[in-house]
């Protein structure tokens, strides 16, 4: 488990060359308010950031990402 994750991208990377077991990240709450804030102030598209950096997390190697986020993107 790495985190914070959007802050660790490198380590998450590096890790992958490491091992191919499981690499897990996890998106902390204060990486989350980051992004609501911006969009609450409409400076940003909430969503679209969010799967920005979740697919920035993906690309640098994390198998599994835990984020505050899944139902905004996955919905009920």
């Amino acid at each position: 488990m790495i985190k914070p994750a959007g802050h660790y991208l490198d380590i998450v990377a590096k890790a992958r060359l490491l091992t191919n077991k499981p690499i897990a990240v996890f998106q902390v709450s204060g990486e989350c308010a980051m992004i609501k804030i911006a969009a609450e102030a409409g400076l940003i598209d909430e969503k679209s950031a969010v799967y920005e950096q979740l697919i920035s997390m993906r690309r640098a190697g994390a198998d599994l990402i835990f984020t505050y986020y899944a139902d905004l993107l996955f919905g009920n």
